[in-house]
């Protein structure tokens, strides 16, 4: 099981993962939760979703693209992006489109093979929780966030570049 944490803390997690499902069963089995649909489930009937569940959130695999959810942005209060493994980058540009191109304000969740080492780079890109490898440490994890006092480039976070900060 997933250990979540934010930039300073460990926090609850009050959402259930769908991995996978086929077909609105899953609705009713899990009825009044707040679930985070794969994007397939989501699109395929969003109406019964949003009657079963108490909030909806969708995940989406590095693979996929952000073109179908565009003009669902502002309904989402959360989109968890996966990295099916540690070496897959996808999920870094689609935090950042969401952030910065799109204007998504609420929580960019890291999923999947996340480890202590893209922690700080992830939250540059515009993540805001973590739902950390299970072999992770979350007290050494939370460290992370401060192995680097400021970034030379822009980030999701602070778009000014450090050569345009110094006076």
């Amino acid at each position: 099981m997933a250990i979540l944490i934010n930039t300073t803390e460990k926090i609850p997690d009050h959402w259930t993962l769908i991995q996978s499902a086929s077909g609105p069963d899953v609705f009713s089995a899990l009825r009044g939760r707040k679930a985070l649909l794969p994007l397939e489930l989501f699109l395929s009937d969003e109406e019964a979703a949003a009657a079963q569940f108490s909030a909806i959130g969708v995940w989406l695999d590095s693979h996929q693209t952000l073109d179908k959810l565009e003009d669902r942005l502002s309904s989402l209060p959360i989109i968890a992006l996966n990295f099916p493994v540690f070496s897959d980058g996808r999920a870094y540009s689609l935090a950042r489109r969401l952030r910065r191109d799109l204007g998504y304000t609420g929580e960019i969740r890291a999923i999947g093979d996340v480890l202590r080492d893209q922690l700080c780079f992830l939250e540059r890109c515009g993540f805001d929780s973590f739902a950390l490898r299970s072999d992770q440490d979350p007290d050494d994890c939370l460290k992370a966030f401060k192995d680097f006092s400021t970034s030379y480039t822009a980030t999701a976070v602070n778009d000014t570049p450090l050569f345009r900060r110094r006076g």
